[in-house]
């Protein structure tokens, strides 16, 4: 008999990456709720899909055998509600929590491994005297106790800043407000009691070279199977790239892996896929920590499928269906693999996208591309969902390559190959007659002989400059 797995937000890239890995074909892979009622930048209507998404179950005849996400909140609270529900494998509620509440987290982080946090504070944004009341001076981070993809994150330089990342933050905070439902649910410590939606956390500034650790707990025992490199732009604060396999020397890998052990059996986390956060001051050779993300990132899934040879849906499926994982290594095509980042600094409009024939074209000439388009004719920049405080990303772009040169090179071929058409906002914006519509995603599967990637880790050689934190 085929397991049944029910996965939040299904779309046709993540159904293609699990359709992929092993033993696939035991499984029935079964969309729950449909991805665009999930992401709203309006609001997150959690309530309203647990109860869509407890209909659609008790409505399926068959065996319910796993239930899993890949995308942050809402979706990363309702895995451990419905896997608790349905008596399928899982994390509890409280353990989730733990991680995504921004303050609660750190606090958790403290009593575990306090030598690679920060100092940091609550505070409310709605208070007037708030700034007099962060014991630490500028520079320092600001972000809200629950957030996604970086939004309402602001890196504080002055006075100036602060009173215009406040006022931002008044008027669109009260949109993670569901958040507040699911604290309710249990039995909050004293010390973060109060702390809701609406309030914030200021930390210091932590620097270095940023990567995500991916790993899992299984029955109890912490693993981790890969380090992925977080490259920014010039501005230090949006991403340029993620990069796989990471450039960190051996040493700091195996520390952050001991250090992942700590927090995560610390905090009690069990049976599901997580990513932890870290920068590596090379400098002062000091480990830092960022924050706990309790699902596999889907960004970089294409990645490990390009290099591993499978996605990292493996890991997400086998704890699901309450299997040790047995993840492979360096045995995809590529030596290394990037997910690119296509960025503007300026609000505009968007007249024109890259047409499907386009994309399928550079996908030709640059086998193994997949280009995800952002947005669509008509809409303004800042109109894409979940973007971060600084930029605006119109496109993400995998890349696989055998070497730093050929993947950076392929990349500006990409680009400039990439035709997009943009109109300044204060010009009336008046629509084509007959606008090619943008293929949201098209992947090329390109089959070749593997490689031998042996060598692989030696041959990544492009520098990074130290960097600050983005806040997430």
């Amino acid at each position: 008999m085929k397991k049944n797995v029910f996965i939040i937000g299904l779309d046709d890239f993540n159904l293609q990456m699990l359709q992929s890995v092993r033993n696939a074909e035991n499984c029935n892979f079964i969309r729950l709720l449909d991805i665009q009622k999930l992401i709203d930048t309006n609001a997150y209507r959690l309530s309203d899909m647990l109860e869509l998404a407890v209909e659609q179950l008790d409505q399926f005849e068959g065996s319910i055998d796993a239930i899993v996400g890949y995308t942050d909140f809402p979706v990363s609270t309702m895995v451990p509600i419905l896997c608790e529900k349905y008596g399928v494998p899982g994390p509890t509620l409280e353990s989730v929590l733990k991680c995504e509440h921004k303050y609660w987290s750190r606090l958790e982080q403290q009593a575990a491994i306090p030598e690679h946090i920060p100092q940091f504070t609550p505070f409310d944004p709605f208070d007037d005297q708030a700034l007099e009341k962060i014991p630490f001076s500028f520079p320092f981070w600001i972000k809200p106790i629950k957030s996604t993809a970086s939004q309402l994150g602001f890196r504080i330089r002055n006075k100036k800043d602060f009173s215009k990342a406040i006022q931002i933050l008044r008027e669109k905070i009260g949109l993670f407000k569901p958040f507040d439902a699911l604290l309710d649910k249990i039995a909050l410590p004293e010390a973060v009691a109060g702390v809701n939606s609406a309030f914030c956390v200021a930390e210091q500034i932590i620097s270095g070279r940023q990567c995500t650790l991916e790993g899992y707990v299984f029955k109890g025992q912490v693993r981790t199977y890969g380090i992925i490199d977080s490259i920014r732009e010039p501005n230090r604060t949006t991403f340029a790239r993620y990069q796989y396999p990471s450039r960190l020397p051996r040493n700091i890998q195996e520390e952050m892996s001991r250090i992942s052990e700590r927090i995560m059996t610390h905090i009690q986390f069990d049976n599901s896929a997580f990513n932890l956060e870290f920068f590596w001051n090379e400098k002062h050779n000091k480990i830092w920590f960022l924050e706990i993300n309790t699902r596999i990132p889907q960004s970089h899934s294409d990645l490990f499928a390009k290099v591993d040879g499978v996605s990292n849906h493996q890991i997400m499926l086998d704890v699901a269906l309450n299997q040790e994982p047995d993840f492979p290594r360096r045995q995809g095509r590529y030596k290394l693999a990037g997910k690119f980042f296509l960025r503007h600094y300026q609000d505009k409009l968007i007249t024109g996208m890259p047409s499907k024939e386009d994309i399928v074209e550079i996908s030709r000439k640059l086998p193994g591309t997949l280009i995800d388009l952002q947005g669509k004719v008509g809409m303004k920049l800042s109109e894409i969902p979940e973007q971060d405080s600084y930029s605006y990303a119109t496109a993400f772009i995998y890349m696989g390559g055998q070497s730093q040169h050929e993947l950076l090179n392929n990349y500006q071929k990409c680009i400039q190959s990439l035709k997009f058409q943009y109109q300044d906002l204060n010009i009336p914006f008046v629509a084509p007659r007959a606008m090619p519509e943008a293929d949201p995603q098209v992947a090329i599967q390109v089959l070749s002989t593997p490689v031998d990637l042996s060598a692989a880790e030696n041959d990544i050689g492009l520098a990074q400059r130290p960097q600050d934190q983005l806040i997430p």
